[in-house]
């Protein structure tokens, strides 16, 4: 008996059967022409017969015994693929009802030799790899690209699918229960009300002038969630993760970091940083600081968090998109740029997790607007939600601060976009001394419009556009529902 060892797996009947199939029935083809290649197939002659197949049904032509042979023949293949005579006996099966039969053992011995020969590359870089991460990356993304070639059509037919049903039921939970589809929680009741928490496979881009506190505001979500009991990963381009961490903590506990930094603090001071650290501690927050990383690498980190948290990864952070890398040659960075906001979506969309990537702002005058976002279009176009931040006071003159004008440390948050939902804006007070923003009180929001000379429509930014009340009690973590743990 020949010996087998060597040879890669395949079934010689199976790939004749359903070549036959496809031959027979051009329903067959249709079935399974967007899950199917000539690469699946293992014979030579039949790769040939089936990339035939392919082009023919590409020109929109009939797939039959003399529109394959004429195509084999101009391209000087048929005699290659067996001849007339070969292609005519594939034909001779008693129908084409087994075809699904088929097309699974056809696949399967192909998803099976590409994996072989994946791990045969694998094993040739690891045996010459400098570098054992680099190695690991790689071996992640040969498989991953398999896997994804795996992917079945998402195609659904309305009037066959229960879509509709679904959509509806949908529905009707969150009328009976308004927390029934809740996401993630931002720590912010006007954030909260107008998403429902940041939502899976969302894509957020937070984008302000450098030194405005969007890492700040990231933060602060990153924080509100973790109190939730969510698995968060930060990836900061920017700052080392000890920054992060005197950040978080200073942010968390109420304390001032130029005190901490200048070997000021009181007492309780200390207790606080003591408490809070401990409880810190208890957050499942995973920071990384390597710089110019590309997508595909925060991609692989994300699933190895995934993998080391049973399957559980709720809520991804970048800070930030113009400091990264595509990992490919581009010609400029504005396509650069556009490539990483689309490989930053499809990954939200992937993990199945709201990905808040922060984005510079060009330098402009006035309110930002989604034209302003640094770099490329295409941050507004691949976005689901585009928060500005708008900090008056860091232009303002000293006689608009002294008159009450512009106030020292309100923001304008301003959600630009929203693709789910409706557009709305609020304001913010920027603790600056523990890099936090806290929502005001609604009688400071009241007095601020009034010494501003604003209308009393403005007076309430949380009920314009249609984004809801505000909160009774105005605190960032109110009683909207969110047990955040810690704030006031």
């Amino acid at each position: 008996m020949p010996d087998k060892t060597n040879v890669l797996p395949n079934n010689l009947e199976a790939e004749q059967s359903l070549l036959g199939c496809i031959l027979i029935d051009n329903e067959v083809l249709s079935e399974v022409v967007d899950k199917l290649s000539d690469e699946d197939f293992y014979q030579e002659s039949h790769r040939l017969i089936m990339s035939a197949i392919l082009k023919v049904f590409n020109q929109r032509k009939p797939t039959d015994l003399v529109t394959i042979t004429d195509s084999l023949e101009k391209d000087g293949n048929l005699e290659k693929a067996g001849g007339i005579e070969y292609i005519t006996r594939l034909m001779e099966i008693p129908s084409a009802a087994n075809y699904r039969s088929y097309f699974d053992i056809v696949k399967r011995d192909s998803v099976n030799r590409e994996l072989i020969r994946a791990s045969r590359m694998i094993i040739e870089n690891s045996m010459s790899s400098g570098d054992g991460m680099q190695s690991v990356q790689y071996a992640e993304k040969l498989i991953y690209d398999i896997s994804k070639k795996g992917d079945s059509s998402t195609m659904d037919d309305i009037r066959e699918s229960t879509v509709v049903n679904d959509v509806i039921d949908r529905f009707e939970t969150i009328s009976r229960d308004k927390d029934a589809l809740r996401g993630v929680p931002t720590g912010f009741p006007f954030l909260n009300k107008l998403t429902n928490g940041f939502q899976r496979s969302d894509l957020i881009v937070i984008a302000a002038r450098p030194g405005s506190g969007k890492t700040s505001l990231a933060m602060n979500v990153v924080e509100a969630a973790a109190y939730q009991g969510n698995v968060c990963a930060v990836f900061s381009l920017e700052m080392p993760k000890l920054q992060i961490v005197q950040r978080l903590l200073c942010a968390s506990a109420k304390v001032s970091m130029s005190d901490a930094l200048s070997g000021k603090l009181t007492p309780n001071d200390w207790k606080a940083l003591i408490r809070t650290g401990e409880e810190l501690k208890k957050l499942s927050i995973i920071i990384d600081d390597s710089s110019r990383v590309t997508p595909a690498e925060i991609l692989s980190k994300c699933r190895r968090i995934k993998s080391k948290n049973g399957g559980r990864l709720d809520l991804v952070m970048i800070d930030y998109i113009q400091l990264m890398s595509s990992g490919r040659r581009e010609e400029n960075r504005v396509r650069e740029i556009a490539q990483i906001t689309g490989d930053l979506k499809i990954m939200a969309k992937e993990l199945n997790v709201p990905v808040i990537a922060l984005s510079q702002l060009r330098r402009m005058q006035g309110e930002p607007q989604l034209i302003d976002l640094r770099d490329s279009g295409a941050i507004e176009q691949d976005a689901d939600m585009v928060i500005f931040i708008n900090r008056p006071d860091m232009t303002a003159t000293p006689e608009e601060i002294e008159k009450k004008k512009i106030i020292r440390g309100m923001a304008d948050l301003i959600v630009a976009k929203h693709r789910n939902g409706e557009t709305g804006r609020t304001q913010l007070r920027f603790k600056g001394e523990y890099t936090k923003f806290v929502t005001p009180d609604p009688e400071e929001l009241k007095e601020l419009a009034k010494s501003a000379g604003r209308p009393q429509a403005e007076e309430n930014p949380q009920k314009r556009n249609g984004s809801g009340e505000l909160p009774e009690d105005g605190a960032v973590f109110s009683d909207d529902g969110y047990d955040y743990g810690g704030e006031e």
